[in-house]
């Protein structure tokens, strides 16, 4: 029985062997191409909605803000004091009034006044004596009642008493008397002890320093009138920026106290000198300012384009935002496919894109149109 169980026991040992020989292993678990999420590549239906190009460098011009100042056009501008010493007695205009040209502003009353019209009133009655010694004596010659020599005598007092009459007359003008009231003086033979204060132009008052009842001298200021129709943006410019503009050119000018309100200016002068402690140079813009919304020593920004700078540039629609950075599609290997790569971008000049760091000179990337290339992108991330 033995020999019989071993061999039964062998011959199905030998048919399991047999068998697992003759089976097929089982088939390996299949690998999975990895995609690589940032590629894309262009279709021809995708290509023909984009550009692509190099990159390149770009001449880049910064618009300088500068901060400046109105100031009153000094051409516009007109300061009144008095004539002669004496103490005010009337005063006519307060600060910020408008004056016309002519009109009275104080009126000075001074006894130096009443002693140069007396100088005056005697040079002129001097003359007048003298014009009839003269006469008579023409006459007098006529009847040979006198020689020559005393006609040419009296004629030398006339001509001394003629002169003395337009010193005093002269010295009344320049204390400020007008012609008519000097010519007043000689017909009624009595002075005016008033001196007035008048306006030479037509403007606003913006300073008045004039007191009721002040004693003033020649030397004073009283009254400062300004038309402020017309004003200056005054700003310092950075000395590196001066080969850059030159008078005449158009400024473009920011008025924050206006909401910002930007007006234009015409540059009239550019200083000469360069200030050693700030490096920049004083210059400044006519401005029209008819509407007066422009006051004297507001503060403006004046806008002036600096000096051309070669950059590293891309066109703004190259650029694609994702997650909070900024990315463009760059070509790979592959002559149509692009790859999403992240870069710093930086200013941003008449549609292009400074580019400080992620591309070079000469790089192939998608210029136009990388919004189409990246919904392409994400339909088959997506997928």
């Amino acid at each position: 029985m033995s020999r019989v169980l071993f061999s039964t026991l062998l011959a199905a040992a030998l048919a399991v062997m047999s068998t697992a020989c003759t089976e097929k292993p089982a088939p390996a678990a299949e690998t999975k191409e990895v995609v690589d999420p940032s590629l894309v590549t262009l279709t021809k239906e995708l290509a023909a909605n984009v550009r692509t190009g190099a990159v390149e460098e770009l001449a880049f011009i910064d618009t300088l803000r500068i901060p400046g100042r109105i100031q009153v056009d000094e051409q516009y501008e007109s300061r009144a004091g008095a004539s002669i010493t004496g103490r005010i007695s009337t005063l006519d205009v307060n600060l910020g009034d408008e004056v016309k040209a002519g009109q009275r502003l104080a009126v000075i009353k001074s006894t130096e006044l009443a002693q140069y019209q007396l100088s005056y009133i005697k040079a002129s009655q001097q003359m007048q004596l003298q014009t009839k010694a003269v006469d008579r004596a023409k006459q007098l010659l006529e009847a040979d009642v006198i020689s020559l020599a005393e006609l040419q005598r009296r004629e030398g007092e006339l001509n001394a008493a003629n002169a003395e009459l337009n010193a005093a007359r002269d010295q009344l003008l320049v204390l400020g008397m007008p012609p008519a009231s000097i010519a007043q003086l000689g017909l009624h033979n009595s002075g005016m002890s008033t001196s007035q204060v008048n306006s030479k132009i037509t403007g606003t008052v913006i300073a008045r320093k004039a007191r009721l009842g002040q004693v003033v001298a020649p030397a004073e200021e009283l009254f400062v009138i300004a038309d402020l129709s017309h004003v200056w943006a005054v700003a310092e410019i950075p000395e590196q920026q001066i080969a850059h503009i030159k008078e005449g050119q158009s400024l473009d000018i920011e008025v924050p106290a206006l909401d910002d309100a930007e007006l234009t200016g015409t540059l009239a002068f550019v200083g000469d000198i360069v200030n050693p402690a700030t490096r920049t140079v004083m210059a400044r813009a006519n401005i029209n300012n008819e509407k007066m919304l422009l006051k004297p020593d507001m503060l403006i920004t004046i806008l002036l384009e600096a000096k051309p700078e070669k950059v590293i540039a891309i066109p703004s629609t190259a650029v694609v935002r994702e997650n909070n950075a900024d990315h463009v599609f760059v070509q790979t290997l592959k002559p149509t496919q692009y790859k999403l790569l992240p870069v710093t971008l930086g200013r941003t000049y008449q549609g292009n894109r400074e580019v400080l760091q992620g591309l070079q000179p000469g790089d192939q990337i998608v210029l136009d149109g990388a919004f189409h290339v990246n919904n392409e992108r994400k339909r088959k991330e997506m997928e």
